[in-house]
């Protein structure tokens, strides 16, 4: 016999509410038969909250048992909480595993195989275009991070913003392979003095900041993942200038 629940969420016109669909989706998949009601306004959003001493909605009832909501619904079948925002480096993971991808398959494209310099030539240069975007996107939110540890700009606000234009235009120009003798002693430059100011911040100073790798207002604390992409950028300046002498 099929188990019978019943849910009731926000949806209106302008507002779906995202924890009524995913409990909606939770009960359906754990083989549910959904009797789903909607609250078609704020107003008697508003309304059912009161009738029913509840200070949320969606609110979930299984064989006319009151369950409550979508926490509660976690816990009723057994899944633990709802995995939260917190500290993480899946941001950063997510860039260098989609960078590395595309440097694999530009790579094989354009040399016909996987030619393991260019590989990380691409790697690097992909990387600093996909942190740069993420910068860019929200320059002020990401500058609020960054002058926290960064030496140059804790005394030159604006070097934030100048840095992450050096970032993804040093990138963007390291693929093409221009200009190479401008861009590179500058990109090498911008990274030492980011590498020392994570080292002071981190290792000398103990400080626990957040990153502004991955722009403004992530949840990537700022130590070794950070210092690798600084050693990254620095590593890829020195070769490119080393490889325009070849």
């Amino acid at each position: 016999m099929e188990k019978k629940a019943t849910i009731y969420r926000m949806v209106t016109p302008d507002h779906l509410c995202p924890w009524g669909i995913k409990a909606l989706d939770l009960l359906k998949r754990n083989g549910y038969e959904v009797d789903d009601q909607h609250l078609e306004s704020m107003d008697a959003n508003k309304q059912y909250k009161e009738e029913h001493a509840v200070d949320e909605t969606p609110q979930i009832y299984i064989e006319g048992e009151h369950i409550g909501g979508y926490d509660a619904l976690r816990e009723q079948l057994g899944l633990g909480p709802d995995p939260k925002e917190g500290t993480t480096y899946r941001p950063v993971v997510a860039i260098f595993a989609v960078a590395l991808g595309m440097a694999l398959a530009t790579t094989w494209v354009s040399l016909g195989a996987l030619e393991l310099i260019r590989v990380a030539e691409l790697f690097i240069a992909f990387s600093m275009c996909a942190l740069g975007i993420q910068k860019l996107r929200d320059v002020q939110s990401y500058e609020n991070g960054f002058v926290q540890y960064d030496l140059l700009a804790r005394h030159y606000v604006p070097y934030a913003a100048i840095y992450a234009y050096i970032e993804t235009i040093g990138g963007i120009l390291m693929i093409a392979g221009w200009l190479t003798w401008v861009v590179a002693p500058i990109v090498l430059v911008a990274t030492t003095i980011g590498a020392i100011s994570i080292i002071k911040a981190v290792y000398i100073e103990k400080r626990d900041l957040k990153c502004a790798c991955v722009g403004g207002g992530s949840d990537v604390p700022l130590g070794f993942i950070s210092l690798t992409e600084n050693f990254m950028m620095m590593a890829m300046a020195v070769w490119m200038m080393i490889k325009s002498l070849a």
